[in-house]
Parts: C-alpha cells; sequence; structure tokens
C-alpha cells in the first residue's frame, strides 16, 4: 500500500530533519523545477566541456566558452544577492548591477575557479529561493520592479540558453517556456 502524497511528503520531512530548507507554499514550484533542470542541464555542458576549450568560442557570436560560464555564474550570484538584501530587509540597498567589466574580469579566471563560481552561486541561489515565504515570492526587487516570483524563470533561460551555447554546435532541445526569451543582456 502507498502513502498519500501529503503523507509521504511529510515522512520524507521527518527523516530530514529540522535542518532541512523546503521551497514556501507560494514558491512558483513549476519555474523553480525548470530553473533547477536548467541547472542541471549547464552543468552537464560544463562537465563535457574540457578546460582547454575554455578559450575556444561558444556559439554566441564574440564570447569565448569562459565568458559564457562567467555569465551563468555571475548571474546566478546577482540574483541570490538582491534576493538576500530584499528577504533581509535591507531595501535601501541597490540590486547589484551585472557589469561588462566585472564579465571581462570574471572570465580570466582559472577553469576550476569558473567551474567553482557556476556550482557555488547556483547553490546560493537555491538557498536564497528557499529561504523565501510565501509573502517574499510576492515581493520586487528594488531596482528593477521585477517580480521575486519571475527570478526563477529569468534564471531558467539563462541556464537553458547557456548550456546550449557553451559547446558550438551542441543540440539542446529548449524548454517551451524559455525559447524565446533572450537572456544575456548586460548592464
Amino acid at each position: 500500500m502507498t502513502q498519500a502524497p501529503d503523507a509521504a511528503r511529510a515522512a520524507l520531512r521527518a527523516r530530514q530533519g529540522d535542518g532541512a530548507r523546503y521551497d514556501a507554499a507560494a514558491a512558483p514550484a513549476d519555474l523553480l523545477l525548470l530553473a533547477r533542470r536548467g541547472t542541471a542541464a549547464f552543468a552537464r555542458r560544463l562537465n563535457d566541456t574540457p578546460d582547454a576549450a575554455f578559450d575556444l568560442p561558444s556559439a554566441r557570436k564574440g564570447w569565448s566558452q569562459a565568458m559564457m560560464v562567467a555569465y551563468v555564474g555571475l548571474h546566478a550570484r546577482k540574483l541570490a544577492g538582491d534576493i538576500e538584501r530584499h528577504r533581509r530587509g535591507r531595501s535601501d540597498t541597490p540590486d547589484i548591477a551585472l557589469t561588462e567589466a566585472e564579465l571581462i574580469r570574471t572570465r580570466s579566471l582559472s577553469p576550476r575557479a569558473l567551474r567553482h563560481l557556476f556550482h557555488h552561486s547556483a547553490k546560493h541561489l537555491d538557498v536564497e529561493w528557499r529561504d523565501l515565504s510565501d509573502a517574499g515570492w510576492s515581493d520586487r526587487l528594488v531596482d528593477s520592479q521585477a517580480p521575486i516570483a519571475e527570478t526563477p524563470v529569468l534564471r531558467a533561460a539563462v541556464l537553458w540558453h547557456g548550456a546550449a551555447l557553451l559547446s558550438p554546435g551542441g543540440f539542446l532541445d529548449l524548454p517551451e517556456q524559455i525559447a524565446s526569451l533572450r537572456p544575456f543582456a548586460i548592464g
């Protein structure tokens, strides 16, 4: 006999203990899933990219593979910082801007450092999403006035497009929800 979904979820949470984090009930579960699957897709492409290929062009004109990895990592860092400041009530602090100068500086990091940037920033963003309250998901970020509930789809677009562009010639089906989005804006 199988447990009802709510009973199974309660049993899982009991096994995981008090330190485990969960998404708030008001969190956009479908968009978070899209972003988390995008993280996995990008991570697979990144794992398949040899260190020697970081200086080679990506499928995005004018960008190396190192620049693509740097952008994806810095994007997560920016979103995580913006959400964290908002969640902690520091709304008087402006949102972080991702600048071209920062991107150029970051792309010069070693492949190992760029890989760490991607993994660490993705985890930090996921923690910030999980620490948002129900009410936090209906708030807006300070400078952009973007709804926090839209940050997962913004992140998903960067991840899925980034995975598709990381390796030239690599084919990747983009999810329907983000196929038409163009996520690589600086400023």
